[in-house]
């Protein structure tokens, strides 16, 4: 599959990585002169979407922090797959990582995400690229297959009125470069204590307080502090209404459609998202509250 890449005669450890739903084959790879690298490889059939993520790689690799960096781009095995070689990021999963932390050093490296994503939302994105209409109809559609799915949750009446009644507090911020799928699960925490960023596949163009919905999604599961920590930085901790109010609708929506979305990868998912739509509706009060009870509003609190 991977023997026409080049440098591939320098490759001594050829290992696949399991973790994931993206649909790229993942390889860690090690050279004979000791360079860690990660290769990712898809049907050919999206190298033109590939090509894309790569070039947006590229845009991201220049703002400076610490990130898988972009090495190689091209077509293997015959031109049957397109592949991205790019840089190793040494280091544990922020997600394993953050438990076993202090609640300061969990919310300052929040800060640390927070500022690194408020570097991506900063990029200038050319005329020709911005959307010519919102997410909303896209959201709206997510919403009907959640509807119209194998598995509906018995309360889930009042959260679908909320939605429908508040879509429209969707994309009210001008549309930026996002990563994405920016949680823990994506983050590294390195050998010297910083954060390093992977799996930038979920790219895009949109409403930046969408990038925050995961915080519920995934982060709060293994650290409140960095998420206030995210929140705080992103911000300069002066947080506005109008953010809390975008994020109560992302989340109340992902935890619904999360449901559906996971179905194609068996009952195990399904249960997990239907275990965090419930969390997120206890920590909403079902949507009665904008801000998460896993929040506090008490500044004192806050930097605990």
């Amino acid at each position: 599959m991977y023997q026409d890449i080049k440098g591939f005669s320098n490759w001594r450890v050829i290992k696949p990585i399991k973790k994931g739903w993206s649909k790229d084959l993942k390889y860690y790879i090690e050279t004979i002169d000791n360079e860690k690298l990660l290769l990712r490889i898809a049907d050919i059939s999206y190298y033109d979407e590939k090509q894309k993520e790569y070039e947006m790689i590229s845009k991201y690799s220049k703002l400076g922090f610490k990130m898988s960096m972009p090495i190689d781009f091209g077509t293997c095995n015959k031109n049957q797959y397109v592949y991205m070689l790019l840089t190793w990021i040494e280091g544990m999963d922020l997600e394993e990582a953050l438990p076993n932390l202090s609640t300061k050093e969990q919310y300052e490296l929040g800060r640390e995400a927070g500022m690194i994503l408020k570097q991506i939302h900063a990029l200038k994105v050319p005329k020709s690229q911005l959307p010519k209409e919102t997410k909303i109809p896209k959201k709206l559609s997510q919403l009907n297959r959640y509807v119209n799915s194998n598995v509906r949750l018995k309360n889930d009446s009042s959260i679908l009125e909320y939605i429908n009644s508040n879509i429209h507090k969707m994309w009210r911020r001008s549309p930026c470069y996002l990563h994405g799928d920016f949680h823990p699960g994506n983050l590294i925490l390195t050998p010297k204590g910083t954060i390093g960023v992977i799996d930038f596949n979920r790219w895009e163009i949109g409403d930046p307080y969408e990038e925050f919905y995961k915080l519920e999604s995934f982060g709060i599961e293994c650290s409140v502090p960095y998420c206030i920590g995210q929140i705080h930085a992103y911000f300069e901790d002066q947080v506005p209404v109008q953010f809390w109010e975008t994020l109560a609708v992302y989340v109340a929506h992902a935890s619904l459609y999360s449901i559906a979305w996971a179905e194609k990868f068996g009952q195990n998912d399904v249960d997990k998202m239907i275990e965090r739509a419930q969390i997120a509706f206890d920590d909403y009060d079902y949507f009665k509250l904008i801000i998460p009870s896993w929040y506090p509003l008490n500044r004192a609190e806050q930097m605990k």
